[in-house]
């Protein structure tokens, strides 16, 4: 097998990074359950096998993804064989001293191959010299492989914002402090 490459994302390799299948299957969901009781608000999650496999569709619309690639403080890019084959994106405007993992995308025929994780390690390595101490996953709860890539990463789940995407779905973050 190649050796994942990973590197800055030039201009060039937009077309081929929006045009990846972003979907991913899924067999289970992260379902949020809400219990309100007197001076208390109790918010869980757990996960809940769905009757048949379903495809979620990725938050942001390629279109989407181009609009915004500017304001992005830096973005990786993973090749084999010299093609790009996943991408991550981050920000270091959203909260102190962290960086924010936007977008972390594998196109089909190349994931479970750990260029999902390379690109996280590459994601540290980008932020530690910029004195950034944490980093942030953000994921749709229904996007289980990203939350279990998550977990076995050494993320810890950090909060959720309800209807954060444009599609109403919830928004799940995992964190991690860097040393």
């Amino acid at each position: 097998m190649p050796q994942i490459e990973i590197r800055p994302v030039l201009s060039a390799d937009l077309q081929y990074l929006v045009a990846m299948d972003h979907a991913v299957e899924i067999h289970y969901v992260w379902q949020m359950e809400r219990l309100l009781e007197e001076g208390q608000v109790t918010i869980g999650f757990r996960e809940v096998r769905l009757p048949r496999t379903a495809r979620l569709q990725y938050p942001r619309s390629p279109t989407l993804l181009l609009q915004e690639w500017s304001e992005r403080s830096g973005g990786l890019v993973a090749l084999l064989g010299g093609k790009p084959v996943g991408y991550l994106t981050l920000s270091d405007s959203r909260a102190p001293a962290t960086a924010w993992v936007l977008d972390l995308v594998v196109d089909t025929p190349f994931r479970r191959q750990g260029i999902a994780s390379a690109l996280l390690l590459a994601a540290e390595s980008w932020a530690l010299p910029r004195g950034l101490r944490k980093i942030v996953l953000e994921m749709s709860s229904k996007n289980t492989p990203a939350i279990h890539l998550a977990l076995k990463a050494g993320y810890e789940f950090s909060g959720f914002h309800d209807r954060y995407y444009a599609n109403q779905d919830i928004a799940l973050f995992f964190s991690r402090l860097l040393r």
